[in-house]
């Protein structure tokens, strides 16, 4: 009995499972993350508890440099309830392809990994709420739809437990 339980919460565990970004290798058009940030970016948001409740909405300005070996994403934005936020994320490619990045209310490094039109972030937000700070784990998804559009779904979870989704359009700004 008590292993045929163990075989269910394992098949349970793995049907949890997301996809690998490798999946989408051959799908076009390839994400260039620099080219797509580069220069004034556009984005518009929302935040949905777990039962799809949307709690916030919000708008970003992105400005994105290149500084050196590294890629500085300057995010700024403007919720629903008036409240204003910034983000600076500081990226840097690495020899294996993959992404590094950091910024203030980001716990260690986020690591990324491209594959054709997809991203896939990975990482721990510090996350401020009612005079606390809690730490977050975030599963991001980033999909180039044309050379001027991006569509972003990322899922915050705590203990493994998700507490809700964050979407995201981004547009290219002429």
């Amino acid at each position: 009995m008590m292993k045929a339980l163990l075989i269910m919460f394992c098949l349970l565990l793995g049907a949890c499972a997301g996809p690998d970004v490798s999946h989408y290798q051959q799908q076009q058009p390839a994400l260039d993350l620099v080219r797509f940030f580069s220069g004034q970016t556009e984005a518009w948001g929302t935040f949905q508890k777990r039962d799809g409740e949307v709690v916030k909405r919000f708008h970003v300005l992105l400005t994105g440099t290149q500084q050196g070996d590294r890629f500085v994403l300057d995010e700024d934005f403007t919720y629903s309830d008036g409240s204003k936020q910034k983000r600076v994320w500081t990226l840097r490619q690495q020899a294996n392809g993959q992404w590094s990045g950091t910024a203030d209310d980001i716990k260690g490094e986020a690591l990324g990994v491209i594959a054709g039109n997809a991203l896939n972030w990975k990482y721990t937000m510090l996350l401020p709420v009612d005079g606390s700070v809690y730490e977050v784990q975030f599963d991001d998804w980033m999909f180039l739809i044309d050379q001027n559009t991006m569509i972003n779904r990322a899922s915050m979870s705590k203990f493994g437990w998700q507490l809700g989704e964050v979407t995201l359009f981004f547009r290219k700004k002429d």
